[in-house]
């Protein structure tokens, strides 16, 4: 069996993937790109759509996707092949350097959409550089940012592209007022605790409201509240524990750092904190969170409640959103 630092980020196109892949000059031009924001050269993107596609396919990937954040709470992808017909009649692999950096989902079935006719509402996906590619499953996820023929944000990741730079550029300026001249950047840090519940699917299954919205609707209190406190920090229920087990599995595959899991105050409430990252990645991480801590829980025979308030009179899913700002030295 593998070590976590053996298979820790195996199914994410990291910096550190891409100083094996890449020439040392893409590379840099990749690095200043993402650091400084340089405009991304098109020989650059050719090689980096060659060496992504490369181990994509060395990790099993069939597909790809441009993997988006539409105002829907939720993220979205839309999976293409890498398969194209040759001239023989088989069969090639293929992904260019347009397919990586462009994409074109329709917009008119997203929030907002409906403001313009259907074929005026088209939407493009443009890649984040800054979020590194994972694979899930068989599709090689881009992280990218959404937007309208004219430029409008579609999604939650183009706000947040944009306040990162106005924070990076009016930072700086107060840095250098101070004297500091050796900042090349400021970043903004995250680092989401994830708190939630999870409820044996059975159970949940005969609750309409649950299966519905999320969160109870009707009914009596919970006999037991978090009065006592007798819950929190507790021993780990063994069942509970597996299912921990296999959530950072997979989040330390896909580079998530899941470092703190306990029991919360209420009962079945339970948290997941991660390592603080760039705000970017961050908010692309907890996205892959969530999704995932559904997923394992359906394995377990349970369901991961993450609404806000799934529960009157006890605490709820709640997101601690710890941050702070730094510079690039």
């Amino acid at each position: 069996m593998k070590s976590v630092p053996e298979y820790f980020g195996s199914m994410v196109f990291d910096d550190k993937c891409m100083k094996a892949t890449l020439s040392a000059d893409v590379y840099k031009s990749l690095r200043k790109t993402i650091d400084e924001g340089a405009q991304l050269d098109e020989g650059v993107a050719n090689a980096v759509a060659a060496a992504m596609k490369d181990w994509a396919l060395s990790k099993g990937a069939t597909h790809y996707t441009h993997w988006f954040q539409p105002l829907t709470g939720i993220t979205a992808e839309k999976h293409d092949g890498f398969i194209a017909p040759s001239p023989d009649g088989g069969a090639i692999m293929e992904f260019s350097s347009k397919e990586l950096v462009k994409g074109e989902p329709d917009a008119s079935s997203f929030p907002s959409g409906g403001l313009r006719a259907t074929f005026e509402a088209r939407g493009y996906t443009a890649w984040d550089p800054t979020s590194p590619a994972f694979i899930k499953g068989n599709t090689l996820c881009i992280p990218t940012a959404f937007c309208s023929y004219c430029g409008e944000a579609l999604d939650k990741k183009t706000p947040l592209l944009r306040s990162a730079a106005a924070l990076n550029t009016q930072a700086l300026r107060i840095l250098r007022l101070f004297g500091n001249t050796e900042a090349k950047c400021v970043r903004a840090y995250v680092g989401p605790e994830q708190e939630y519940f999870l409820v044996d699917k059975k159970l949940f299954d005969q609750r309409y409201d649950l299966r519905f919205t999320g969160r109870t609707l009707f009914g009596a209190r919970s006999p037991k509240g978090q009065e006592m406190e007798d819950h929190y920090f507790g021993v780990i229920k063994p069942r509970v524990a597996a299912y921990m087990q296999d959530l950072n599995r997979e989040l330390w595959e896909l580079g998530i750092v899941a470092k703190t899991e306990h029991n919360e105050v209420a009962p079945a409430q339970h948290e997941l904190a991660p390592i603080f990252t760039t705000v970017n990645v961050a908010t692309d991480n907890n996205q892959l969170t969530m999704e995932i801590m559904q997923k394992v829980a359906l394995k377990h025979g349970m369901v991961c409640l993450l609404h806000e308030k799934p529960f009157d009179g006890v605490n709820g899913s709640g997101k601690h959103n710890n941050w702070s700002i730094g510079t690039d030295t």
